[in-house]
């Protein structure tokens, strides 16, 4: 991918709202209905949404022409196999041409840094990077430390930091991360935009609002979060609150005015 992103708004920063829990959990609180979600992400004013092929496939009426849709290609067992961050088996589940035949504006995969799987996620981001490549469709790479013998502490910067750079040198367009304490290092040594992951529910919106508000003062090109908006109690609000934040660099109290909890 050359230029300017799509899925990025024309700021260069984006705020994607991640709906791809389910193909790991299964049921999930907040993803019961995902039409629900993707219209809320819609009206909210989101840049983008982020989630799996069955989805994409079920809900494009939906999707088509009203919200960029970035669709996951990889996976691996559920987590009644296995635990996050724990894999020893990934695999490419489906094309960058059936995911354009779903109209995607963009793909997304994994990187685990680490783990017996690392090797094999960088074959894929490769592979893929190529098609992408051919098919001017931008790669969005979830490149995460895990806890290792030779990674200690997968929440350390240093750990952040490489595992961002060994993403965008398989061919990442976007790096996803998690947010951590002098982020900058991440985002310094990553020559592609930093967009930080909500991992699991924070306890509050304003926690979710700050760490947000931190990540884009270090550099971060916006967030792709998924239990902290739909899991919130005010999905349109969160998406309003996050967008003033990244778009407008709002404070935190002023966001927070968006939310009616």
């Amino acid at each position: 991918m050359v230029g300017k992103v799509p899925i990025l708004a024309d700021d260069g920063r984006a705020l994607i709202v991640a709906m791809d829990h389910a193909r790991t959990y299964g049921a999930i609180e907040g993803l019961e209905d995902p039409g629900a979600v993707i219209e809320a992400s819609v009206e909210g004013g989101a840049d983008a949404v982020m989630t799996t092929f069955g989805v994409a496939k079920r809900y494009r009426e939906q999707l088509a022409g009203h919200i960029p849709t970035i669709i996951r290609l990889d996976g691996g067992p559920s987590l009644y196999r296995e635990d996050w961050l724990a894999y020893t088996e990934w695999s490419l589940l489906h094309s960058v041409e059936d995911a354009l035949l779903l109209g995607a504006d963009g793909v997304v995969l994994m990187a685990f840094v680490g783990i017996p799987v690392e090797l094999e996620t960088y074959r894929i981001v490769a592979r893929v990077a190529g098609e992408c490549l051919h098919a001017n469709l931008p790669l969005v790479v979830e490149a995460l430390p895990c806890p290792s013998e030779r990674i200690p502490d997968p929440g350390a910067p240093d750990a952040m930091a490489s595992a961002a750079r060994l993403g965008f040198e398989h061919g990442a367009d976007l790096v996803k991360s998690y947010y951590t304490e002098d982020f900058r290092r991440v985002t310094e040594n990553c020559p592609v935009p930093v967009l930080i992951a909500g991992g699991p529910k924070m306890e509050t919106v304003e926690e979710t609002l700050q760490v947000v508000h931190d990540a884009t003062r270090a550099g971060a090109a916006g967030v792709v979060f998924g239990r902290n908006i739909w899991q919130s109690g005010d999905t349109r609000g969160v998406i309003r609150a996050l967008g003033g934040i990244i778009h407008e660099g709002l404070p935190v109290a002023e966001a927070l005015a968006e939310v009616g909890l």
